[in-house]
């Protein structure tokens, strides 16, 4: 991350920004800080059940006090574990694959060994909803249900609404299965979701869900995907269970870390530099390009009101509807989309960068936009709305060297945005 940062006028001061943000939602950190706020109930036997992009590093962490009886692990890149036992299944992400079918075996095996007298401690974070599947359709169909919900811009939040009603382990599945053998559940979570809400976050394992089979068959008739998706989904589909259901009299859902957290580390950094700082959207939502427009039209239009040297922040998780047959992930889209409003601005930075250190099927985080991008570009034959329009925001910033990689952080918090005038 730095490298490319370092090339430009106070880089080592947005990089700063950037690993403070990360810093506040590193997942060891955040479960160690809760263990030492709220210690655990004293049982014969604890299991931890880690899920998502973060679960090593969470289940690491639990794994330190020494407390352990066995652990199951589902993660996207394993990391090495000091856990003896422990399980740990590579699953399938964005779309779900056979290894997400084989965790949502293990995880069901997993859980079946538990009695009345144990705890388990689920540690849940972001990916987990493509991660771990028991779908009761074929699997090539919710492959097929997944990648049309992704190409047509749907919410993630819609997403995982159709993901809650077509799994048994999802929308409190996981939770009601455990319920039946006793076990108490304690579930530390780090929110991927805009809003926080705990049906939505890896859809929801032991959470309830307020949503219902109507939401999800309104979703199909949203996007029009009655005749796109398989035959199977719309019969598939079950209630999910609701929040007064006793299942969930034994389970303790949460919340560690959030994209506010991250927000709010980055806006304490930044003022330590010396910037005038504000956080001024939380929870952004919506198509890329339109978010990138906005955000960085607001930060046009306060430049003459606000005392340089200042920095405005804003957190949230847009989407892309992809239309063109190019490369890129939804905060490169963000970022190309401010390129032309900032032409010709001076000292001004403007950064869209994805928590997890993935955005899209690239390995970029984000990018970097300044005032004299549209020039450089254009001194390489290059028109941002060109490339806007072709979902094609990765070659561009690839050809400007504007990328920012800094690899699978283990931790996800959504997205952050970063402008800067100094």
């Amino acid at each position: 991350m730095a490298n490319k940062l370092l090339h430009h006028p106070h880089g080592e001061i947005v990089s700063r920004i950037i690993t403070s943000a990360f810093n506040a939602v590193e997942p060891g950190a955040a479960v160690k800080k809760y263990l030492r706020e709220n210690p655990l109930p004293e049982v014969q036997r604890v299991f931890a059940f880690g899920l998502g992009k973060a679960a090593c590093a969470m289940t690491q962490a639990l794994a330190d006090e020494n407390i352990l009886t066995d652990a199951l692990v589902i993660t996207k890149y394993a990391s090495p574990l000091t856990v003896e036992p422990v399980t740990v299944i590579e699953g399938n992400h964005p779309v779900p694959g056979d290894s997400s079918i084989e965790a949502g075996d293990a995880a069901l095996k997993f859980v079946s060994q538990l009695t009345s007298d144990d705890l388990l401690v689920c540690l849940i974070s972001g990916g987990g909803s493509a991660l771990m599947a028991a779908p009761g359709v074929p699997l090539k169909d919710l492959q097929s249900l997944t990648s049309t919900l992704l190409a047509c811009g749907a919410r993630i939040d819609e997403i995982n609404i159709l993901r809650r009603h077509l799994d048994q382990l999802k929308g409190g599945g996981l939770a009601r299965f455990a319920a039946s053998r006793g076990v108490h559940i304690i579930s530390l979570i780090f929110s991927d979701v805009v809003g926080d809400a705990l049906e939505a976050i890896a859809s929801g394992p032991t959470a309830p869900d307020p949503t219902n089979l109507a939401d999800a068959l309104a979703i199909i008739q949203k996007y029009d995907l009655k005749n796109k998706i398989p035959n199977s989904i719309v019969p598939s589909l079950q209630e999910t269970l609701k929040p007064n259901d006793p299942v969930f009299n034994k389970v303790q859902n949460i919340i560690i870390a959030s994209n506010e957290i991250a927000l709010f580390a980055a806006q304490a950094q930044a003022q330590m530099d010396g910037l005038q700082t504000e956080v001024m959207r939380i929870g952004f939502q919506g198509e890329a390009s339109k978010v990138g427009h906005k955000i960085a039209s607001d930060f046009k239009r306060l430049l003459p009101i606000m005392q340089r040297p200042f920095c405005l922040l804003a957190g949230g998780e847009s989407t892309v509807t992809i239309k063109g047959s190019g490369k890129g992930g939804r905060n490169q889209e963000l970022a190309l989309a401010a390129v032309d409003i900032l032409a010709d601005l001076k000292d001004v930075m403007f950064i869209s960068i994805a928590t997890d250190g993935e955005d899209g099927p690239t390995d970029a985080a984000g990018a970097i936009v300044t005032g004299e991008s549209a020039q450089r570009a254009e001194s390489l034959g290059m028109s941002a709305a060109d490339y806007l329009s072709r979902n094609d925001a990765y070659t561009f910033f690839e050809k400007m060297d504007d990328l920012i990689k800094t690899g699978p952080s283990g931790t996800n918090v959504n997205d952050l945005v970063i402008c800067l005038a100094f």
